[in-house]
Order: C-alpha cells, then sequence, then structure tokens
C-alpha cells in the first residue's frame, strides 16, 4: 500500500466552524478538540519516522516513508487553515495548539527515539480506528456541513492508506523480542491516557469558549450518545484497540483497504465544491 500526497484543499465556511456537525456543537467541539491535535501531532509522528529512515534497505518502504510524510505534511497544513478558523471566532486554538507543542518539543528532546516511535504507531493505530469508525458509517456525518464532512473524510481515508508505515518502521528498526513488545503495549496504555486527557481537556476549554454552545441539554445528551452509546465511538473502537496488545498484531490484520476505492471520487467532489464556493 504506497500512500499518496495529495494537495489538497477544503472550502470551510468560517461562520459555522462552532457549529458544522449535524448533531450540534457538542459533537462539532469533539472534532475541533481532534484538530487541534493534528498540526503539532502530525509533525511529531514525521519526525519520530523521518529519524529512522536512514536504516531502512527496502526500497519499498522507503517509498511508503516518503508518502507517509508527505500525506502527514498536508494534514497539518489543512488542520492549521482550519484551526486559524477557530481562532478567529473567539477560540483559544492558537494557545493549546502552542501548549502542546511545548510538551511534544520537551519529550522529543528528552526522551528516547524509540519511545517516541512507539507513541508515534499508538497514536497511529488511534487514527486508523477512528478513520474506519467514521468511514464504516455514513451516518456519523449525516447531513453535517459539506466542507468540512468532506475534510474529516479525506483525513480518515489517507489515514487508512499509510496506516501501517509507521509500525512497519518500527518492525524493521526495533529489535524482536519481550523488550519490543512491552514498550509497544506499555506505550499505548500510556498514550491511551494522555491522549484522551488532552482530547477532553481541548473540548471542555472550546464548549467553555464558545457561549452560545453551552446550556442545552439536548446537544449534551447527542454528544454522549455519540460517544459512549451502544454504537458511540469509544465502545466501537475497544476491540480493536485490544487487538492491539496481541503479540504478532499487525495493521492490515484488519483489512479494510477496500474503503479506499472511493478516494478518488471523494476528491473529484472535494474540487466540486470548492469551484461552488468560489463561484459564491
Amino acid at each position: 500500500m504506497l500512500p499518496i500526497r495529495r494537495d489538497i484543499r477544503f472550502a470551510l465556511p468560517a461562520g459555522r466552524i462552532t457549529n458544522w456537525h449535524e448533531q450540534g456543537p457538542f459533537v462539532t467541539h469533539f472534532f475541533n478538540a481532534l484538530s487541534l491535535l493534528f498540526p503539532q501531532g502530525e509533525l511529531f509522528f514525521m519526525d519520530s519516522v523521518r529519524h529512522y529512515r536512514s536504516r531502512i534497505d527496502d526500497p519499498d518502504l522507503k517509498k511508503e516513508i516518503q508518502g507517509f510524510i508527505g500525506q502527514e505534511a498536508m494534514h497539518s497544513r489543512e488542520h492549521v487553515a482550519y484551526n486559524d478558523l477557530l481562532q478567529a471566532a473567539g477560540l483559544p486554538a492558537h494557545n493549546l495548539d502552542q501548549r502542546l507543542k511545548f510538551f511534544l518539543d520537551l519529550q522529543k528532546k528528552h526522551l528516547p527515539p524509540s519511545f517516541n516511535l512507539a507513541v508515534t504507531i499508538a497514536l497511529e493505530h488511534y487514527t486508523a480506528m477512528l478513520a474506519e469508525i467514521l468511514l464504516s458509517d455514513p451516518s456519523r456525518f449525516g447531513d453535517s456541513l459539506k466542507g468540512y464532512r468532506q475534510m474529516w473524510y479525506w483525513h480518515a481515508l489517507e489515514e487508512t492508506e499509510h496506516k501501517a508505515v509507521a509500525f512497519d518502521v518500527w518492525n524493521q528498526v526495533i529489535k524482536p523480542g519481550p523488550k519490543r513488545y512491552l514498550l509497544r503495549t506499555g506505550t499505548m496504555l500510556f498514550t491511551t491516557l494522555l491522549f484522551w486527557l488532552v482530547v477532553f481537556d481541548f473540548h471542555v476549554r472550546l464548549l467553555i469558549a464558545d457561549r452560545k454552545a453551552g446550556g442545552h441539554l439536548k446537544g449534551f445528551w447527542r454528544m454522549l450518545k455519540f460517544l459512549y452509546g451502544p454504537k458511540g465511538v469509544f465502545p466501537r473502537m475497544l476491540r480493536p484497540w485490544l487487538h492491539y496488545f496481541k503479540p504478532g498484531f499487525h495493521p492490515w490484520d484488519h483489512d479494510n483497504r477496500a474503503r479506499l476505492q472511493g478516494i478518488d471520487g471523494l476528491v473529484e467532489e472535494i474540487e466540486q465544491t470548492n469551484r461552488g464556493y468560489e463561484a459564491v
């Protein structure tokens, strides 16, 4: 699976940045909180993989690494633009971004590259799980605003396309054995706790800053159902999360590459939406 760098931009109506999801602002700000993680997170992923690139001899994996870095660079760029809309709407996007940058820079400076790569493959598994949840059930977005919906689908498809690249680098450069397994699984436990604490913190801060979002019991209930209900995001994530702890785990054990058949059609749809948006 060779990741392809796609230079795509999106028509994101600024006036709807706080309420673009069909389920209302509470669910909108869950996705907005995730978006705040991506510019710095994607740079962290690129640096973690790039550190080991010189040790890779497999020419196919080298090409995959190049595609991975290209895709992550595009994701970072587009989420910077997305997050700038949050800042322009009076939300503390830039402050939260800089706070995350501070901690990730400390981690890159003081912790071993092997640990940073272990964090990367854990978070790449999270993005792959979230991508599959979104792609497998169109009702997750329903009638949400088109530009935002397209951006999240594009991101989900490309995360699926490159979901095994960092993991394959890991398998190439980290010596096999019990220590590798313990580092991989132990880091997943650490990353799970930290990742969701940060998402929860960013989500709450966005809701507090967006005064129009607060005080709506119906919207709060929709968010609880979307995230924690029987078909919610977190229950759907449990089984694939547990699969990560299998000794012989590999991201393509769940072969969902059939999802990628729709990516060319999505790109064409995005271009049509952008032309219509520019015409208006």
